[in-house]
């Protein structure tokens, strides 16, 4: 069993007021630039065409959304864990939301991460002889009126007045908007699939 993680597809807190959005790859080791791409969503199996055996196209995901797969943790939506390693090697345990061990929020448990949504901060799955056997889509646990060092290779919570590399408090969530505007505050995380903003500050 090989467990893993994909490098974050989150962009950067936005700062209001400038054009172009700086986006942020949360790799397990490095910090890099880039776009995230949104992931492709599930077909159902009614509209999978039939193909012949030798075809060598892909096959198409038709299980359902949400419906969970293999993992050493027992994690569901809305559990927290606390995420670290890396890439190849990743660790993972069960952490309380809120708390100082916890970093990630699950959104979903899956069979794969394909089925993970497209503005997920971060995934962690689980293969077997290469092939997924279920994966975690994660999003950092912000906690409003707490701040997280996202300066680190990740997201760590910290102590507002404790010295950080790239801390910011979590002002409010905004739901069902993809406004940055609405933010009372000068930096977001924008949530594009499923239409909510998170408000920061820096700290």
């Amino acid at each position: 069993m090989t467990i893993s993680r994909r490098p974050g597809t989150r962009r950067a807190p936005a700062v209001l007021l400038v054009l172009t959005a700086v986006a942020l790859l949360a790799g397990c080791s490095s910090t890099v630039t880039g776009t995230p791409v949104a992931q492709q969503g599930s077909v159902p199996a009614s509209e999978v065409p039939e193909l012949p055996n030798d075809s060598i196209l892909p096959p198409v995901p038709t299980t359902p959304s949400g419906t969970g797969g293999d993992v050493s943790i027992d994690a569901q939506a809305g559990d927290c864990v606390r995420l670290g390693g890396t890439v190849d090697e990743a660790t993972i345990e069960e952490a309380a939301c809120g708390s100082p061990e916890s970093n990630y929020r699950v959104v979903s448990a899956e069979v794969s991460t394909d089925f993970c949504p497209g503005d997920v901060d971060q995934t962690y799955y689980e293969t077997l002889a290469g092939i997924e056997q279920g994966a975690l889509c994660l999003d950092i646990d912000f906690v409003v009126g707490g701040c997280m060092d996202l300066g680190t290779p990740d997201p760590e919570r910290s102590d507002c007045d404790a010295p950080m590399i790239g801390g910011v408090r979590v002002v409010d969530v905004l739901q069902g908007t993809t406004d940055a505007s609405e933010c009372p505050s000068s930096r977001s995380y924008v949530y594009d699939e499923r239409a909510f903003v998170v408000c920061l500050d820096d700290q």
